[in-house]
């Protein structure tokens, strides 16, 4: 029980004589008021009156007449007589705020703690005390309404402060009260200082009555507040800003809050200019200016994304605590354990440490496959061979209550996708399926060569007319009301309970399938199941590869020359290292810069292993292009999570191998054998 304040009665050491009190005067004032009430006479606390209110607080309704140790028993051991002794001796109030109490449930009459405010009140005649007058309060709703409320507030901060975006919030009445960091990181003004109407200052003069007319008009209208203005950069020069605010409303529809973001659009204001400016000039600039308007307009696209990324960042945040939990915790355990000698249980913790790291790759990969950046390594497909692949990893996943079934159309065309990206759609769709059919059921897994005219797949999107591979995942499960499958592909939808599915499933398999040039479709009948099928290009070049490549061991180096470039520096570490002992010269640099000093002092050099993104403005990519100009046989392997340049580049056209992390070190190595033509 938390200790309570105890204050003054407002009777102490008072000899006047006090009025009687009448019972039945008092429960017809109390019985139906919202408070609970009670009174207590005499030392042995006998209770002479509680309402109802006071009867549903402690989940008993046979109070009157018992003493309060004998009528509640539990409350004798959480010092509450002692209190009452206390008052009944002294004569002084006794306050209590937010106590935690065991009481009953009226409903099954166990112990629950609950949250009250109470006072005891000494009662007197002839200026001594006869009882005590007692008004309490549940306050566990508040109490944890209230920690919401701050737990709600905490996410909040943390989420507006993970996006690049300049976020702010006023009052209904358009009073600036909150700034999340990216604004006082772009505009170098001190925290505090843009309060309240203090943000005008920081536009531009010749910007800022006609922002403040648009601002006055959406909150006298409640309109979505849009417009375009200089901003004041911290370093002193004003910038384009694409400012956007809207209201958020009660039930009434009465405005409480305006939330609002700010968008650096310098680069985009920039290309208009270019646009506008003569013939000869345009044609003067165009590739360059080009450049920059693609990668501004590819921002704006990703900022109007992540605000959709944030309505699930605290639960992505959860997840991935959970996995770095994984991993942070086994390797301290195998830390303790190494330390006191204790070896054997070692290798079940590195189980469970890499088992946390895959859950974390998987679940990155995920979210680039949805933002259509993943950096995927397209091959030839033979798709009746991957299907036939995954038919026991599909058994097995699915569970013995469904029956698995394969109906592989004979013939059936290659297409040119990322095998295991394909892989992991398929699976994902068999596990949706297993989930739709909890009574079990039937699985088929179908495939089909179609020949499609000109097909809309999206509002502004169609795709040629041309002959598509198509692999179909069916079940005999529950099926889906027309108003979810229109959503089923929007990302971060779910039928799901929350804490089982993250809705990025089917978005990355649509994802997936448009960036392979493809597209995919849902049909479902509400109790009969349901059809998803991924439709990808027909692929006419050289057959595809085997699916399973022959194990081959580690063979050693032969004094091959490598360059690895990698920032991060435990990265950096392992591959030198594990280079280094297959008897490699294996030399290491940080950045783009430190990287061409070392090609050009070393002259001859085998295998540029670079990251992709390196500090100091000079991608991985931008680098080995550099050193290619030189070297053109110098062989390259790009290693990236999320590269924008890797999706860009037709790398296998220009020889370069990618690995995408995280990547085993195992894999790194083979890789590196493969291209150097070292294996065994």
């Amino acid at each position: 029980m938390n200790t309570p304040a105890t204050q003054p009665g407002s009777g102490d050491g008072a000899r006047r004589q006090a009025p009687s009190y009448d019972l039945e005067e008092l429960e017809r004032l109390f019985r139906d008021g919202p408070a609970a009430v009670a009174w207590l006479a005499g030392p042995r606390h006998e209770i002479k009156f509680a309402n109802e209110a006071y009867q549903r607080l402690v989940g008993r309704d046979d109070l009157v007449g018992r003493t309060v140790d004998q009528a509640l028993p539990e409350v004798v051991g959480q010092r509450f007589v002692e209190l009452l002794d206390k008052v009944f001796a002294s004569g002084r109030a006794f306050v209590g705020n937010e106590v935690q109490v065991d009481l009953r449930d009226p409903a099954d009459g166990t112990l629950k703690q609950r949250v009250v405010d109470f006072v005891f009140q000494p009662v007197r005649e002839a200026g001594e005390v006869v009882g005590i007058f007692i008004q309490a309060t549940d306050a566990t709703e508040r109490v944890a309404a209230q920690a919401a409320l701050r737990e709600s507030e905490a996410k909040f901060r943390a989420i507006s402060n993970s996006i690049d975006q300049m976020v702010w919030s006023t009052r209904a009445d358009g009073f600036h009260d909150y700034y999340n960091d990216r604004w006082y990181e772009y505009t170098g003004v001190p925290p505090g200082s843009t309060d309240g109407v203090g943000w005008n200052d920081v536009f531009h003069p010749d910007d800022q009555r006609r922002a403040w007319a648009v601002w006055r008009h959406s909150l006298q209208t409640g309109e979505t507040y849009h417009i375009e203005y200089r901003l004041r950069h911290r370093s002193g020069q004003y910038r384009w800003v694409l400012g956007r605010a809207q209201p958020l409303r009660d039930e009434q529809g009465q405005i409480v809050r305006w939330f609002g973001t700010c968008t650096d659009i310098q680069d985009i204001v920039d290309a208009r200019e270019v646009l506008t400016r003569s013939r000869e000039e345009l044609e003067r600039q165009v590739g360059l200016r080009t450049q920059q308007l693609v990668q501004a307009e590819a921002k704006l696209r990703q900022a109007h994304k992540m605000e959709a990324i944030g309505q699930l960042t605290g639960g992505i945040a959860h997840d991935f605590n959970n996995m770095l939990q994984g991993i942070v915790g086994a390797l301290d355990l195998i830390r303790r354990l190494h330390a006191s000698g204790r070896t054997d249980s070692i290798p079940r913790f590195v189980d469970m440490a890499m088992k946390s790291a895959h859950r974390a790759g998987a679940m990155t990969h995920r979210l680039l496959a949805f933002s259509r950046q993943q950096p995927l390594a397209p091959q030839p497909v033979d798709l009746n061979a991957l299907v036939q692949s995954l038919r026991e990893l599909v058994r097995r996943s699915t569970g013995e209550s469904i029956t698995l079934a394969l109906d592989l159309a004979p013939g059936a065309w290659s297409t040119r996708c990322d095998p295991n990206q394909l892989e992991s759609a398929i699976l994902n769709l068999a596990i949706n399926a297993r989930d739709a059919m909890p009574d079990g059921g039937q699985l088929t897994l179908r495939t089909a060569n179609v020949a499609l005219p000109p097909t809309q797949v999206g509002p502004d999107d169609t795709l040629e007319a041309g002959d598509f591979v198509r692999v179909t995942v069916s079940d005999t499960g529950t099926g889906m009301p027309q108003d979810v499958i229109d959503r089923a592909f929007d990302p971060f939808f779910t039928t799901k309970p929350i804490g089982v599915g993250t809705g990025l499933g089917l978005s990355m398999v649509y994802g997936f399938a448009r960036q392979s040039g493809g597209f995919a479709t849902i049909s479902s009948r509400l109790g009969e199941g349901t059809e998803v099928s991924v439709l990808l290009p027909r692929y006419q070049g050289e057959a595809a590869a085997p699916l399973v490549q022959p194990l081959t061991e580690l063979a050693t180096g032969r004094g091959e020359i490598i360059v690895v470039v990698e920032d991060d520096e435990v990265v950096r570490s392992l591959a030198v290292e594990t280079l280094g002992g297959l008897g490699y010269e294996v030399h290491a640099a940080v950045t783009a810069a430190e990287a061409a000093e070392l090609l050009n002092r070393l002259g001859r050099v085998d295998l540029l292993l670079t990251d992709i993104g390196l500090p100091g403005g000079v991608s991985g990519k931008q680098l080995a292009d550099a050193a290619r100009a030189s070297r053109p046989e110098l062989k390259v392997i790009l290693i990236t999570g999320y590269a924008q340049e890797a999706m860009d580049s037709d790398l296998a056209a220009e020889k370069i191998e990618l690995l995408r992390k995280p990547v085993l070190i195992d894999v790194m190595l083979r890789k590196v054998q493969d291209v150097l033509g070292s294996r065994v």
